[in-house]
C-alpha cells in the first residue's frame, strides 16, 4: 500500500509540472463559477471561490506573466490566488500532449456524466461525495450516499464530518477543488480503504495522483476553448458542459490494485509460517498461549482489511 503520508505534497507535484513551461498567460478570467486561464495554446480551468472581493491587488497585471510564476499562487491560502494559480497550472498540464488525458475515455455530455458512468457499480455500496453537484440526488437516487460540503445545504454534512464518515466508505468521489482549499491530502488519506475518484474541471490530469491512493481520474477535456471562456466569463456553471468541455475517465489505479494483491500474498505467507510455528510450539509440549499469538491476530486483522480493499478495487473494474 502506498504511504500517503510520505507522498509528495500535491501542490509541489502540480507546480513542478507548471514551472517547466516558459509559456505566458494571454488571458485570465475569474467567472462567477469557473476561472479560466489561456496561454493562447492551452486553456486551464479551476472553480472560482464563490465569494466576492473588491480589493484584489493584482487585477490588470496577470496577463503577460509566465505561467510558472502565477501557478505558484496555488500555494497561497488566499482562495482567489490559489484558484488563479491552479487555473494557470492546468493551462500547461491539461494540454493536448498530456498522455493521461489523451488516453482517457470520453463520457456522454453533461455535468453529471461521471456519476452516471459509475452509477451501475454503486448499488449496495456506501458512497461519499466530497462537494455538492447540482442534480446529484436525481442520478444517485436510491443509493447510500453522503455528501460532504464546506457550505452544506439541507441534507449535506459539513466538511468536519469527513473524519468520521470517509473511512467507512466503499467509494469516495473527491472534488479537485480540494487542491485549492488544501484539504486534498487529508481526504486522500482518509479514503485509502475506498475506491477513490478525483474529479472535476479543476483537476490536473496527472498519473501521479495514484501515489495518493486515487483509482480513477474524472476530469474534463476542452472541446471548444472560445466557447468555454465565454460561458465562464458570462457566469456559466453547469452550462460549461454544453459544448464547452466534456468529462472523461482514466483508470490510474491498476498498480495500486496489484500492490494490494502482492501485500495479501505476503501476509498470507507470514500467517501460514506463524501458524506452523505455533503448531510446532504446542507439539513440543508447551502450555499456555503461543508467545507470538498477538502477531497472528494482527496479521488476520490486516488481511481482512486488505481483502475488503482489494475486493472493492476489483468490483470497481469488473463488477
Amino acid at each position: 500500500m502506498i504511504d500517503i503520508a510520505r507522498a509528495s505534497a500535491p501542490t509541489d507535484l502540480i507546480l513542478a509540472r507548471a514551472a517547466a513551461s516558459e509559456a505566458r498567460i494571454a488571458r485570465m478570467c475569474i467567472g462567477l463559477t469557473w476561472t479560466t486561464c489561456s496561454t493562447g495554446e492551452g486553456l486551464g480551468l479551476a472553480m472560482s471561490p464563490g465569494v466576492a472581493s473588491r480589493v484584489l491587488p493584482w487585477p490588470g497585471t496577470v496577463a503577460g506573466r509566465q505561467v510558472g510564476e502565477v501557478a505558484g499562487w496555488l500555494s497561497s491560502w488566499n482562495p482567489f490566488e490559489a484558484t488563479v494559480g491552479l487555473a494557470a497550472a492546468n493551462a500547461i498540464i491539461n494540454s493536448s500532449g498530456n498522455p493521461v488525458m489523451a488516453g482517457a475515455n470520453a463520457l456522454a455530455p453533461g455535468n453529471l456524466a461521471v456519476f452516471e458512468h459509475f452509477r451501475p457499480r454503486l448499488d449496495g455500496r456506501k458512497v461519499v461525495v466530497i462537494g455538492r453537484y447540482p442534480g446529484l440526488d436525481r442520478v444517485l437516487k436510491g443509493l447510500d450516499v453522503t455528501v460532504i460540503e464546506r457550505q452544506p445545504a439541507e441534507g449535506d454534512l459539513p466538511d468536519t464530518a469527513a473524519e468520521l464518515v470517509v473511512p467507512d466508505a466503499d467509494w469516495v468521489f473527491l472534488t479537485a477543488t480540494t487542491l485549492i482549499n488544501k484539504t486534498f491530502h487529508r481526504l486522500a488519506a482518509l479514503s485509502r480503504e475506498a475506491v477513490t475518484v478525483l474529479m472535476g474541471p479543476s483537476m490536473p490530469w496527472l498519473a501521479e495522483w495514484a501515489e495518493f491512493g486515487i483509482d480513477f481520474l474524472a476530469g474534463v477535456t476542452v472541446i471548444d476553448p472560445a466557447k468555454t471562456e465565454q460561458i465562464a466569463a458570462e457566469g456559466g456553471g453547469t452550462r460549461l458542459f454544453e459544448g464547452g468541455v466534456q468529462y472523461a475517465v482514466a483508470d490510474i489505479g491498476q498498480a495500486r490494485m496489484a500492490a494490494a494483491k502482492a501485500e495479501i500474498a505476503n501476509r498470507v505467507a507470514r500467517r501460514e509460517a506463524l501458524k506452523a510455528e505455533m503448531a510446532s510450539w504446542h507439539d513440543s509440549g508447551n502450555a499456555g498461549r503461543f508467545p507470538r499469538g498477538a502477531e497472528l491476530v494482527d496479521i488476520d486483522a490486516k488481511l481482512s482489511r486488505l481483502d475488503t480493499r482489494f475486493k472493492r478495487m476489483w468490483d470497481a473494474r469488473n463488477g
